[in-house]
């Protein structure tokens, strides 16, 4: 494939992408919580094109800006962990190294550099929060960039709240 269609392979990945980020993120009000735990997806790189004379397909480094945002008006929550794992599922560091509070309509955030390959195309945070009372839970997006040759590869993940068995009081 030639460089130009290359491009266009990468534009509607890009494309589909946004699309399915856009349409995920219309949703219902959500209940109050005191805390969750979430997985946010991170992409370090992104495949794309043919398998190549290497064997695999060509790459693009991306950047991500992980975005804890605190989306109640009147109270705070305190952001508790947030686990770096590669594709392997390989704990690859903590970046919160104590609880950060997120003052009311706040954002935490949190930078992957676009030269940190090291997480791999299916990376992901595990992000632990908890809060005082019952608040409106925070909204957690990634942001992951690519501007290299005067075009921009820009797309989003969103957390998913998973269920946290060190969590849960041991069964009987």
């Amino acid at each position: 494939m030639n460089r130009s269609g290359a491009r266009g392979v990468l534009w509607a990945v890009a494309f589909g992408l946004f699309l399915a980020s856009t349409a995920a993120g219309a949703q219902e009000v959500r209940m109050l919580s005191s805390g969750q735990t979430l997985y946010l997806p991170i992409y370090s790189h992104i495949f794309f094109g043919n398998v190549g004379r290497s064997g695999t397909p060509s790459q693009v480094s991306l950047s991500a800006l992980v975005s804890v945002r605190n989306t109640d008006p009147g109270r705070p929550l305190r952001v508790l962990s947030a686990r770096y794992y590669d594709t392997d599922g390989k704990l690859l560091g903590e970046r919160v190294s104590k609880p950060v509070v997120v003052v009311p309509l706040g954002t935490l955030e949190l930078f992957i550099e676009r030269n940190d390959l090291s997480g791999g195309s299916g990376a992901n945070f595990i992000i632990k929060w908890d809060a005082n009372a019952p608040i409106n839970p925070p909204l957690l997006e990634a942001l992951h960039v690519n501007m290299d040759g005067g075009k921009a590869l820009v797309f989003t993940t969103q957390a998913q709240p998973i269920e946290d068995p060190a969590a849960q009081p041991a069964r009987q």
